[in-house]
């Protein structure tokens, strides 16, 4: 085996320390409130303005929209979220919290994936950039798939 390399151990340890504050609100949101981490995060975005678009929660997400229509749907079949053709353009279908979801919402934590958006948009562009094409680096050398992700801890759910 070869030997640890400090900077490894760090660069492993703060992505430990993510994933566990990203698993644990996922975690808390499915006992409490009997939702995954994802859905509340859609939720989230779809509570500061009614009538959005599905590319436009991925796009507050920033997720692919392939990945978010998964949840969407999801949070549609529980009654948490209806779609609706728009008023000024009926091809558009937008995306509305059902009184049960703004009720689940209002009662529910905020999203950690919020907590992760803002630290990395506050890291200067130069070091954003450097992170982005880090881990993209690391994703080709895993031979990880170039597919679309699901959501954070949406996986599990995304065939049932």
């Amino acid at each position: 085996m070869k030997r640890p390399k400090p900077d490894t151990t760090a660069v492993l340890d703060g992505l430990r320390r993510v994933v566990k504050a990203l698993r644990e609100n996922s975690r808390a949101a499915e006992q409490t409130l009997g939702i995954s981490g994802a859905q509340l995060f859609v939720l989230d975005a779809l509570s500061g303005e009614q009538g959005l678009s599905l590319s436009e929660v991925a796009a507050r997400t920033r997720t692919h929209q392939s990945s978010v229509s998964v949840v969407v749907s999801r949070l549609v079949s529980a009654g948490l979220v209806r779609r609706v053709r728009a008023g000024d353009d009926a091809r558009r279908l937008e995306l509305r919290l059902t009184a049960r979801g703004r009720a689940l919402r209002s009662k529910a934590p905020q999203a950690a994936q919020h907590g992760l958006i803002d630290a990395v948009e506050r890291l200067p562009a130069p070091q954003r950039r450097a992170l982005a094409e880090a881990l993209g680096r690391v994703c080709a050398l895993m031979d990880l798939p170039r597919t679309a992700p699901a959501m954070f801890f949406e996986e599990a759910r995304r065939h049932e």
